[in-house]
């Protein structure tokens, strides 16, 4: 799935990348490995998304994905999305295999994690808006600070909710860290997650010094948003990326 609209290219250069690994989560919800066609690590912070180059016949399209791995691994970096009906620069996506090459620029983004703030981190995930806040747990969590990080991620089945092991493997390495799962129907999961929201980080006590991250589609990550800094939350610790 696609993060907001890519700022414009001009003045950066075109990368190449080649497919080097496909995997399925689930029939539809893919996750492409590629590496640069340099040979070069590709650089970036947690959040950072690139914009794919989408040729299709009669158009060129530009589409943002966000980076799912994790910015120390040497390997090959992960871009993860979901078929949209309609959506053809994601079905152009879904078409490629191995050792077909993309272009791209990037990386880019301002919903992102360098150095974790001394505070209590809480994230929210909706489908495959996990994938900019999977590299901010492992980097938040590799940092020397003790501070609780809590997870709510939601999707419409227990087959979407992704890299489960990864998060359960980071719950055991971790004792300060948590997560939770909201399983919902689309039209419902964002009063489902307003409510764990509303539960955990505004009516359990009145700690304001959190920051919070959400990642997710439409008008329901503003209404997270708004819910936290209408709860007390400074506007500059409510961190979001309406997809």
């Amino acid at each position: 799935m696609t993060t907001g609209s890519p700022p414009a290219a001009a003045g950066r250069a075109t990368l190449g990348a080649r497919v080097e690994r496909i995997f399925d989560h689930t029939p539809d919800t893919r996750s492409l490995f590629l590496s640069l066609t340099s040979g070069k690590h590709l650089r970036f912070v947690p959040g950072h998304f690139i914009s794919i180059t989408i040729p299709l016949g009669d158009e060129t399209r530009s589409r943002p994905y966000s980076i799912a791995s994790d910015p120390e691994d040497r390997g090959p970096f992960e871009i993860c999305f979901n078929r949209v009906e309609g959506g053809r620069g994601v079905a152009w996506l879904f078409e490629r295999r191995i050792g077909d090459t993309i272009d791209f620029t990037g990386p880019f983004g301002a919903f992102t994690i360098d150095q974790p703030p001394d505070a209590e981190l809480g994230f929210v995930a909706e489908g495959t808006g996990i994938a900019p806040i999977r590299p901010m747990l492992k980097l938040a969590l590799g940092s020397a600070s003790p501070r609780r990080v809590h997870l709510i991620y939601a999707a419409q089945d227990r087959a979407h909710i992704l890299y489960t092991n990864d998060l359960e493997r980071l719950t055991k390495t971790f004792e300060n860290f948590s997560y939770e799962t909201v399983i919902a129907p689309g039209e419902e999961i964002y009063d489902r997650l307003a409510a764990a929201t509303q539960s955990r980080w505004v009516d359990r006590d009145a700690d304001r010094t959190r920051h919070l991250y959400i990642c997710g589609v439409g008008k329901g990550v503003i209404r997270l948003r708004d819910l936290l800094r209408g709860a007390g939350y400074e506007r500059r610790a409510v961190h979001y990326e309406q997809w």
